[in-house]
């Protein structure tokens, strides 16, 4: 599934200043299974973007395709379904359960697909060095352990592309590497795209794209 993007101005952003290459006011698509890197610093717009393509934010001119469906055309069921089956995302604020344990978070979206074994989820666990955490409530994780656990849940899904809001940004080199690594593996295996959005790092990654604001 393409992301096309036409002429795209989130309102706030319509009297500031744009490079000629910025994602806002042109037109551009992205090819299905892109991984793809939008890189900028803090406060530059990088979760407008992601709130926009996730249909969160709607008060832009211009238009989004996801393949020939505008956005602006979806309700909201529309994007429950999509956001069940099609688009996978890692908020900035991560949304994890606190009172609940590492598993008992994968697990609320794992058992609806039924993706992963629960041995599989301790796997991926113990890749991002978080796998003596499965019984621990998230409330008492780090917050680069919180990550970690937020990235494997949102695999635990179908879906056509994963968005990432700075997935990485509490997390040192080496575990932000091995994080990418999982997403990268998922994709291949789904045949599915990402975009992620960073402060500056590209961890080693030969992205296809790079987006700029």
């Amino acid at each position: 599934m393409k992301i096309s993007f036409k002429n795209v101005m989130p309102q706030h952003l319509a009297d500031v200043q744009h490079d000629a290459d910025s994602i806002w006011g042109n037109s551009f698509q992205i090819e299905a299974q892109s991984k793809v890197v939008l890189n900028a610093s803090s406060g530059k717009g990088k979760t407008t973007f992601t709130t926009t393509l996730l249909g969160i934010r709607n008060n832009y001119s211009g238009d989004i395709h996801f393949g020939d469906v505008a956005l602006k055309s979806l309700s909201k069921e529309d994007w429950a379904t999509y956001r069940s089956s099609k688009i996978a995302v890692v908020y900035q604020d991560l949304q994890l359960f606190p009172e609940l344990t590492v598993l008992e978070n994968l697990e609320i979206k794992n058992q609806l697909h039924k993706t992963f074994s629960e041995s599989e989820l301790q796997n991926m666990l113990d890749e991002l060095g978080v796998g003596n955490k499965t019984h621990e409530r998230c409330a008492n994780l780090s917050l680069g352990q919180q990550q970690r656990v937020a990235i494997i849940r949102a695999l635990c899904q179908p879906f056509q592309w994963i968005i990432l809001d700075e997935p990485f940004s509490h997390l040192d080199a080496e575990n932000a590497r091995k994080s990418l690594a999982l997403i990268d593996r998922i994709c291949d295996q789904e045949k599915a795209g990402f975009i992620l959005t960073t402060l500056g790092d590209f961890y080693g990654y030969n992205y296809q794209v790079e987006l700029k604001l």
